[in-house]
């Protein structure tokens, strides 16, 4: 079973900008989902019939801009527990959002961060 990869977010202090340059770069458009820890959360079906979406994440400028990809899993805490077996870190615990999705950011055994989720259940 292969595990897709199903979202990107690019997290920025300057959210006006990265929606603009995107934007112009690949005809992006993008859709306030409201705020979430304070900030804006803008949505983008950028990948149309056959790529991926993605959302532009307000960040507070006092930590670092990212952008960081999302593996669909079935079972984020066990992935967690998988990714620290192969030599990776936790870096953001298994947390379920209030609609349900369950999220948690790893790095894997060469620095790089990537995210994992599983989509609400219904």
């Amino acid at each position: 079973m292969s595990t897709p990869i199903t979202w990107f977010e690019i997290g920025t202090d300057r959210p006006e900008d990265a929606e603009r340059f995107y934007g112009e770069l690949f005809g992006w458009t993008f859709e306030e989902q409201g705020s979430t820890n304070g900030g804006s959360y803008r949505v983008t079906g950028a990948g149309g019939d056959t790529g991926i979406g993605g959302a532009i994440r307000a960040i507070d400028g006092t930590s670092p801009n990212y952008t960081v990809f999302y593996a669909e899993v079935a079972d984020v805490e066990e992935t967690c527990r998988q990714a620290e077996a192969a030599g990776g870190q936790v870096l953001v615990p298994a947390r379920t959002t209030p609609s349900g999705l369950t999220l948690a950011h790893l790095l894997d055994s060469t620095g790089n961060r990537l995210g994992v989720f599983s989509p609400p259940q219904p």
